[in-house]
């Protein structure tokens, strides 16, 4: 059962996280090759780069919903939600210790060094492609928000609802990121400062709608009542 509060969530953290990756993904933006002869092949470029994300995105959101299925099969359902609205809180509070933290971990490092090493090459190819391999490497970089989404896919409880979060999220990062890779100076750094310092308030309210949505309070929409059968617990009635 698709959770449209869980699914809206994913595009709109997206967004919030382009304002923020402006300063991380967005000097890879701008460093991308400009071998194309044509305007038409230049942003076709651009777009490829941009989806290549998507798709990396997407992988994660299936893998992590999976994760967050066989948690709900297990009767967890409820705390999903509301250990990824805790898990968003602390990184809205503590973003730079929360990033330092992942990275420290030995496997996160490795792999940094790896897809480095991969994207390296691609920057001298020519062919427009190469653009999109870059975006799908460039997904797998380690990105504090991405971390955020990934608690969301986790907190769908559905591979395939973890999927499209994730897509989701990938999509609301391309307006203001490709609008960057096409258009280099169209938002300076001081616009680029003040946006992100609105970014966390955001961030933090849905923390909250994360959370209330895990605490099965029986409100409408915003904390609907979870029963037996949708937490993964079948119920036999004896006769």
């Amino acid at each position: 059962m698709i959770d449209s509060i869980h699914i809206t969530a994913g595009f709109i953290l997206g967004f919030l996280g382009s304002l923020h990756c402006l300063g991380m993904c967005g000097p890879i933006a701008l460093a991308l090759p400009i071998n194309q002869t044509t305007k038409t092949t230049f942003i076709a470029s651009r777009i490829l780069y941009n989806l290549g994300r998507v798709v990396s995105y997407s992988l994660m959101g299936l893998v992590f919903g999976l994760l967050g299925d066989r948690l709900q099969l297990i009767g967890l359902q409820q705390f999903l939600s509301v250990g990824a609205g805790l898990l968003i809180l602390i990184y809205a509070i503590f973003p730079q210790k929360s990033e330092s933290l992942v990275l420290s971990i030995p496997i996160m490092k490795l792999g940094l060094t790896k897809i480095n090493n991969l994207i390296g090459p691609l920057f001298k190819q020519k062919s427009i492609f190469a653009l999109l391999k870059i975006g799908i490497l460039n997904g797998f970089l380690p990105c504090g928000f991405v971390y955020v989404g990934i608690a969301g896919a986790i907190a769908t409880g559905s591979p395939m609802n973890g999927m499209l979060f994730m897509f989701l999220f990938g999509m609301g990062t391309i307006p203001l990121m490709l609008t960057v890779s096409i258009f280099t100076s169209v938002i300076s750094m001081k616009v680029r400062l003040r946006l992100r310092k609105v970014v966390p308030v955001f961030v933090v309210l849905m923390a909250i709608v994360f959370i209330f949505r895990g605490l099965n309070l029986g409100i409408p929409y915003l904390s609907p009542k979870i029963t037996p059968s949708q937490s993964g617990v079948e119920v036999e009635c004896a006769h």
